[in-house]
């Protein structure tokens, strides 16, 4: 019988988590919920991290660099095998949608947190995704298989008509993108976005889609088990990006109605089933603002970073929910259980300068004074005192809030960002500050490119004008002060 649909319930007694961040804490305090054991499966970097701090045990998989540790295959099975555990953890980025680690984990008699190495790869190539979505009555953008050369391409973007979307079958995080907006622009669009793809990836394939100029990015939570149930937790909205990256998310969406939300949960929960899908899984879709339609967009086959919004407006426990279905056991909820409770809302916090065009400033954290209060939660693994390192991404804290309304969640996270001090290096707080309270924002009118073609352009404009006021009036008071005299 497929595995998926057997049922046959395994006890999880330790569980390597083989992550860093605050997702490793988010696993290993899930854990303590279920009375597991944790082992912290840590690079040379990491061995001071909360995490570290906060598990049974702690094991070094390798170097500081992601290659030679939370990327590297082998050496996580070893570390996860001499630490005497029964299930792994791969938390999200690094290897969690790597179909070769899941293998790895059965031929070593580990259980897999996530779906079968089968979904994954389905799920992974998105040539082979779309194909799926469409096979599940779930709508796609205009588009193309993979394209051979530009020629090819020029005859499909010709058919489906400019602008169009390069996209690498193997992508994610916005590498091997780019937008065309004429035939003369795609030869080097192609080369580009192939090469990208290539280094990043090790696949260079892509293929084209019309590309939607007000988009918005919304997806929907499903979580299933190996009995073949499958439900969906709502939508998350994550439009609000730069460079392909989310930087705020909400639940729920403010341009979701119940009706929109029934049928993409529908859309979600079928492709989810055709694949045999258990555990926490994410569908996106690209909701045309224009026309009002939504397009699947692709399947993420892991938690998502963005995953407490879900958990603040439903009250179930995503990361648990994914350790138990793992063992075997049917899910805790049925679809009708499902009630959305309010409004949540996340800002990604990040060690950049947001001034210096968001560069990344690792280093000492001398003080760390996080926001507390009803409806704040902070997902973090900083702490006075703790260096943050080169190695890896940016990430310094997820700050969540609840509301009863949107625009109650708005002025809690403006409070809460407010009273949150880091200081030793800079953070993206003061963006946040902005951003909420934009009138874009606040109306809930944000799309996709808003960050990168509105909101900064905008605010660069209003700081040279301010310069050159300020500079005018220096030379104004210094002028009036040379007559005087």
């Amino acid at each position: 019988m497929n595995q998926q649909h057997e049922g046959a319930k395994r006890q999880i007694r330790r569980l390597f988590v083989a992550n860093r961040g605050e997702i490793a804490v988010r696993v290993a305090q899930a854990c303590r919920t279920l009375g597991i054991e944790v082992v912290a499966g840590v690079s040379e970097a990491d061995q001071n991290s909360l995490a570290a701090r906060m598990a049974d045990s702690m094991t070094v998989i390798g170097a500081a660099p992601a290659a030679e540790s939370y990327l590297n295959i082998e050496k996580v099975i070893s570390a996860a095998k001499r630490s005497g555990c029964d299930a792994l953890h791969p938390g999200y980025g690094f290897l969690a949608e790597r179909p070769a680690l899941a293998r790895a984990c059965a031929e070593a008699g580990i259980l897999f947190i996530g779906p079968t190495p089968e979904a994954i790869e389905q799920m992974g190539d998105k040539i082979t995704a779309v194909k799926l979505a469409e096979a599940a009555g779930v709508p796609r953008v205009p588009g193309s298989d993979a394209v051979k050369d530009a020629s090819e391409a020029a005859g499909v973007a010709q058919a489906i008509g400019y602008p169009v979307l390069l996209k690498a079958t193997a992508g994610g995080g916005g590498r091997g993108m780019r937008v065309v907006r004429e035939e003369a622009e795609l030869a080097v669009a192609m080369e580009s976005a192939s090469n990208e793809a290539q280094a990043a990836f090790g696949d260079g394939t892509v293929y084209l889609e019309k590309f939607i100029e007000q988009a918005r990015h919304i997806e929907i939570q499903v979580m299933g088990d190996r009995l073949g149930n499958v439900v969906h937790l709502g939508e998350r909205e994550c439009s609000t990006q730069r460079r392909h990256q989310k930087l705020i998310e909400e639940a729920p969406s403010p341009a979701i109605n119940a009706g929109l939300r029934a049928e993409m949960g529908r859309c979600a929960v079928q492709l989810a089933r055709n694949v045999n899908y258990v555990g926490a899984g994410t569908v996106e879709f690209v909701l045309d603002e224009a026309e009002g339609h939504f397009y699947f967009l692709e399947m993420n086959t892991r938690i998502q970073v963005e995953h407490p919004v879900t958990e603040m407006v439903t009250g179930i426990d995503l990361v648990a929910e994914q350790i138990r279905v793992t063992q075997g056991l049917p899910l805790s909820f049925k679809q009708e259980d499902i009630q959305l409770r309010g409004h949540a809302i996340e800002c990604r916090i990040n060690a950049e300068d947001f001034n210096k065009n968001f560069l990344p400033k690792p280093g000492l954290i001398t003080a760390w004074n996080p926001p507390e209060g009803n409806g704040i939660r902070l997902d973090s693994h900083c702490y006075a005192g703790y260096s943050v390192p080169p190695y890896y991404d940016s990430l310094l804290a997820k700050l969540i809030v609840h509301g009863a309304t949107r625009a109650e969640a708005i002025e809690h996270m403006l409070q809460a960002l407010k009273n949150f001090g880091i200081e030793g290096i800079p953070s993206t707080i003061p963006f946040h500050q902005e951003v909420l309270r934009e009138p874009a924002f606040i109306e809930g009118a944000v799309t996709t490119r808003w960050v990168e073609q509105t909101f900064l352009p905008e605010r660069k404009a209003r700081l040279r004008a301010a310069a050159d006021a300020a500079k005018a009036t220096a030379v104004a008071a210094a002028s009036t002060q040379e007559q005087a005299s």
